[in-house]
């Protein structure tokens, strides 16, 4: 797998170099041309998938999520039991794949870990003051390093978005960085941009080249914390953005869409933008995450019809 990491030799090294450089680079990046994006989005989202297509691709959904609970009112005994979801999503059916990680705050990492070991289930802990990331950089280090030492597999950092929407491209730069260093070598980084605050597509793609050369081992759309979380158009932008990084760097970077996917179709439609967009060589839960918590319900659902021809419904999932 290669690093994340930019060697000194290579020619977008230069860009971080200074404020004023990043923002060159950043600035001039091609503009997005939202109608066809979106045009785009929408025309793949249309694709018809066969029925043996479909029992692949929803298999390959169910091995793609994230099972996430990031509630105030979360408890052991909660996590515990999503992990054991996330190990055997349906008890019923052990062919079913497992998930790829749960995801909880760090206090509940030890929890989690404890649930999915001896799986191939990782643990990610959302870290960095989330979901507003509004803290001191020792404070957000904190939070990683602790998440990081219960045994946190993986770290889903949020940008500050207010420094990244005044143009102090090098602190979010500087903060990414750290956090990666943070993170150590047992940990990957998962940076989440908020797509939903940062207003414009020309945004989003500045986000995603900044995030890539700060070296994020994957990009996410979003905490789900907010009105406007993954959008196909989104995605498929974050989505050319690390095939863009791949052609000119060599390093794959992975994306996550988070927030707003709860149906089997909606997680095939992305499935659809990742084969068209970046190929197979993503079509991997190393390279692609569904963040979601009521998704995998629906993909269970859909499984069980497949293999039955009834809809058993909602009754015959667990509860998460």
């Amino acid at each position: 797998m290669p690093s994340t990491a930019l060697t000194a030799a290579h020619p977008l090294k230069d860009v971080t170099a200074s404020d004023s450089a990043l923002r060159r680079f950043l600035h001039g990046l091609p503009g997005v041309d939202a109608v066809g994006l979106e045009g785009r989005a929408a025309s793949l989202g249309t694709r018809s998938i066969k029925t043996t297509a479909k029992a692949y691709a929803i298999d390959l959904a169910i091995s793609m999520v994230d099972l996430t609970t990031l509630e105030g009112a979360d408890t052991p005994g909660k996590v515990r039991a999503l992990g054991a979801k996330a190990v055997h999503p349906d008890p019923t059916d052990r062919t079913t794949p497992a998930t790829a990680a749960v995801c909880v705050y760090p206090d509940m990492v030890a929890a989690a870990k404890e649930a999915v070991a001896g799986s191939t289930v990782k643990v990610a802990s959302v870290a960095t003051a989330f979901p507003a990331g509004r803290a001191a950089l020792d404070v957000k280090l904190a939070d990683v390093r602790d998440a990081v030492a219960a045994g946190a597999d993986e770290i889903d950092m949020v940008i500050d978005r207010g420094a990244f929407l005044a143009g102090r491209y090098l602190k979010v730069y500087d903060e990414i960085t750290a956090v990666k260093e943070a993170c150590g070598t047992s940990a990957r980084l998962k940076v989440i941009f908020e797509t939903g605050e940062l207003s414009t597509y020309d945004n989003i793609r500045r986000a995603s080249w900044l995030g890539m050369l700060a070296g994020a081992d994957f990009i996410k759309t979003s905490t789900g914390k907010v009105a406007v979380n993954a959008t196909p158009a989104n995605t498929l932008l974050m989505l050319e953005a690390v095939r863009d990084f791949r052609a000119q760097t060599g390093i794959q970077v992975g994306v996550k869409p988070a927030g707003g996917i709860r149906t089997s179709k909606d997680a095939i439609k992305f499935l659809v933008l990742v084969n068209e967009t970046v190929g197979e060589d993503w079509l991997d839960n190393h390279w692609f995450r569904f963040g979601a918590s009521s998704l995998l319900n629906d993909l269970l659902m859909q499984r069980q019809k497949l293999a039955t021809g009834r809809y058993s419904g909602p009754d015959y999932v667990t509860v998460d």
